[in-house]
């Protein structure tokens, strides 16, 4: 099984982390999570909402404690700040449509071997008038 982990790149771990936050549901993200860990790939998922200028920095914990919990890093300075720092570039990629509305969606984290992406996943707007927007993050460890 290591050497099926080594195999897997940026844009494996990368596609992983979009396809995750793309599920709409618990059991679909549940059923592909499976899927994605006996490839090798290890994944965790976190559904959010709120105002994003008062949100960027929970988003950011949530994918780091996420991450944790799942046993994507370990509690390290340097895992935890690869997440992290993977998770604020997705937002910022996403900061110009969202800034000074509300974001609705998913935060998701895939990591392979020294690999990890966080991607995020929301509908940005006022009630039913949303756009939507995938941020992706890489980072290695």
């Amino acid at each position: 099984m290591e050497e099926d982990i080594k195999k897997y790149g940026s844009k494996d771990v990368v596609k992983a982390a979009i396809m995750i936050a793309l599920t709409s549901d618990r059991e679909e993200e549940n059923r592909l999570k499976e899927q994605l860990a006996r490839k090798g790939i290890k994944t965790a998922a976190v559904d959010y909402g709120g105002e994003f200028i008062n949100s960027v920095m929970k988003i950011v914990e949530r994918a780091v404690v996420s991450s944790k919990r799942e046993g994507i890093i370990e509690e390290s300075h340097n895992q935890e700040g690869a997440v992290a720092g993977a998770a604020r570039e997705a937002l910022t990629q996403i900061m110009p449509k969202a800034l000074g509305l509300n974001v609705g969606g998913k935060i998701a984290v895939a990591r392979s071997g020294e690999h990890i992406s966080v991607a995020v996943f929301f509908g940005i707007g006022l009630l039913h008038l949303n756009e939507i927007a995938i941020g992706t993050g890489h980072r290695v460890v």
